[in-house]
């Protein structure tokens, strides 16, 4: 089911597919709801997965007011209240993971459950310049459509994956994913960025207690290395850390099925719990 919702001067697109028990799924900088594609169309089996294009990205247009990550969050709020759900897991990549997290702290009765994939409760963490990501997003910015398209690749994926793959035939797969060619920059993306650099909830980790969360880190993620998640996940009560070798930013397009077998055994766990506490 294709809908949309109008609020704050955007009209959100959002996608509902599958039954049982809801999980929304919120993209990061760049990407359109379908980039969670690989996952909801194998997890939709069991659940109702909910996506949705953020504002002023694909077909969330106009972008409407101002963005902040509190804003994200009343927009994921809002798409809940469209799709009729009360409460649902909540499943975040990059800038995904600190939406989820403002959810989470604005509404934590809607949230079943976190799951925090490549990303930080400080956003100034994937900004902050090293001389490798300086020298990569200035490639991914200038040159032909070809170079800046490899460049990007080089940001998102681990070496030893783009060197058993051919680079143009990867970049050709991942286009309907990210919602436009990889050599592109659609133009919400700085104030996306702005956004996360701003967002910063450290100091409030410790309210999530009580809340079933997943946190997953990746050896070769340039944006948010894994001191970015095991920082996180010491700081969330509970908090389960998971980290995946020879994997990149991009791994749940990369490793799909370990993603998607990761988030089923986390879901299905937390209903598991759910039920014995409601028998005992």
């Amino acid at each position: 089911m294709f809908a949309t919702v109008e609020t704050n001067g955007c009209k959100l697109h959002y996608k509902v597919e599958g039954t049982g028990e809801p999980a929304v799924f919120i993209q990061g900088v760049g990407v359109h709801g379908d980039g969670w594609l690989p996952q909801t169309q194998e997890l939709k089996a069991k659940f109702r997965c909910v996506t949705f294009d953020n504002r002023g990205m694909g077909l969330s247009q106009p972008s409407g007011c101002a963005l902040t990550v509190a804003q994200m969050a009343e927009d994921a709020l809002t798409v809940m209240d469209s799709v009729g759900i009360d409460s649902a897991h909540l499943a975040g990549h990059s800038l995904g993971g600190a939406v989820a997290l403002e959810t989470a702290l604005l509404a934590r009765d809607r949230v079943r459950s976190l799951a925090l994939l490549c990303t930080s409760a400080r956003g100034s963490d994937a900004t902050r310049p090293t001389p490798k990501m300086v020298w990569l997003g200035l490639r991914s910015r200038v040159g032909t459509r070809r170079m800046r398209s490899n460049a990007f690749l080089e940001i998102v994926m681990p070496p030893e994956y783009l060197s058993a793959h051919d680079r143009g035939a990867l970049a050709k797969h991942l286009q309907p994913l990210f919602g436009h060619a990889l050599c592109d920059t659609p133009d919400i993306v700085m104030p996306q960025l702005k956004a996360l650099k701003e967002f910063n909830r450290e100091q409030r980790l410790d309210q999530l207690i009580g809340i079933p969360t997943l946190v997953l880190s990746t050896a070769h993620d340039l944006i948010f290395p894994p001191n970015c998640g095991q920082r996180l996940a010491s700081a969330i009560p509970g908090a389960r850390y998971v980290e995946i070798a020879n994997a990149a930013h991009g791994v749940t397009l990369q490793s799909p099925e370990v993603i998607n077998h990761l988030l089923l055994e986390h879901f299905t766990s937390v209903h598991a719990q759910t039920a014995a506490s409601k028998g005992a």
